[in-house]
């Protein structure tokens, strides 16, 4: 990029954090207390035709105008004009895999993780955006069930499965996706009894800076968070304030916005049960939780810090979207929509996906 090329870039940025520090202070300073709620200027979503209905739970975008989702039926679809048109870049022969999660470097490199049982669970990496897939690892232990995978740069990158012999199984790449070995597992807490991830928007193992790494978990006694401070060699863990005690409740999804300041969100994901005390924060790594003083009104399936706030960010589930303006300790539900997972890039480029193809850009 020229150093012109810079400055426009620099300044857009610079313009668009103050567009954004606006928004969110308007409420507070041009409203009066008992309207602020009704009346306070909100991000709204710019829904975009992906072309496709199958679920989108895998998101990853790149900048405003650059990004990728994964889905159902073995679906990878890119977007290079800010999702004005797609391209189907789906692996070929991937129709019965089940894609959850897909991490994206750039608009050209990518590795996407499909899920399930045994040899379902799959990596595959993609050098030319999407014209051509290589399958660089198969589950071969029937008692393995990958659910999540993250990168701390281009070519250091984590994969997480469900507890095999009472421990969570991680994989690991120096190579950017091209080769992954298994974990030594001696420094992995044991797992509760029915204790799991959740495989429902790719965040419930998610990473911040060179080294630090989250893994989020439900269905034992207590919804937990553990953590690594050295790429998953050893791990530290702490109750969360979400409820947990079934199968289908628990954390769905992690964000960190740095090495201490975090977000947790969930509930119970089936539609006909309440997700009371669905959101926590942390201000110390994941060591202690707090439970949001008022949380989402229900399930909340993935979180997003928006890009150059302290305490803005973005919750999402199956019957809305939710706003916080003081780090997660009070949300406000801005849109009634459904989707399953929300990712934000630096240049503001937030995105969400879900079902029935739902794909849909943030615009202030």
């Amino acid at each position: 990029m020229t150093s012109k090329g810079k400055t426009r870039s620099a300044v857009s940025v610079g313009l668009c954090a103050a567009a954004v520090a606006a928004v969110l202070a308007a409420p507070a300073q041009a409203v009066p207390a008992a309207d602020r709620q009704a009346k306070a200027p909100t991000p709204g979503w710019s829904l975009k035709e992906s072309g496709t209905d199958v679920r989108l739970r895998g998101l990853a975008p790149v900048s405003r105008s650059t990004a990728w989702v994964a889905g159902s039926k073995g679906t990878v679809l890119r977007t290079y004009d800010g999702g004005r048109s797609w391209l189907d870049v789906s692996p070929s022969g991937a129709e019965e895999l089940e894609f959850r999660d897909i991490e994206a470097f750039d608009a050209r490199r990518a590795v996407v993780l499909a899920i399930g049982e045994g040899e379902a669970s799959r990596l595959l990496r993609t050098e030319d955006g999407g014209a051509t897939w290589t399958e660089s690892f198969r589950n071969t232990d029937p008692r393995a069930f990958y659910d999540c995978v993250t990168f701390f740069d281009s070519r250091h990158g984590l994969a997480m499965s469900d507890p095999v012999d009472g421990k969570y199984r991680l994989l690991s790449t120096g190579d950017g996706g091209r080769s992954w070995k298994v974990l030594p597992d001696a420094g992995m807490p044991p797992a509760l009894p029915g204790e799991a991830g959740f495989a429902a928007s790719g965040q419930c193992l998610v990473s911040s800076g060179p080294k630090d790494v989250w893994l989020a978990t439900g269905g034992g006694a207590t919804a937990r968070v553990l953590h690594s401070a050295d790429r998953g060699l050893n791990w530290t863990v702490a109750e969360s304030t979400v409820p947990a005690g079934d199968p289908a409740r628990g954390v769905f999804a992690l964000a960190f916005r740095d090495r201490t300041h975090g977000l947790a969100v969930g509930g119970d994901y089936r539609a006909d049960q309440a997700s009371p005390r669905a959101a926590a924060v942390t201000h110390d790594g994941g060591h202690n939780w707090q439970q949001s003083k008022n949380p989402p009104p229900a399930y909340r399936s993935g979180v997003a810090w928006l890009p150059h706030s302290r305490s803005a960010a973005l919750a999402v589930g199956p019957t809305g979207t939710d706003l916080t303006t003081d780090g997660g300790r009070t949300w406000r539900t801005v849109d009634t929509g459904s989707f399953d997972t929300v990712d934000c890039t630096p240049d503001f480029g937030c995105w969400a996906s879900g079902e029935k193809g739902r794909v849909a850009r943030l615009e202030f």
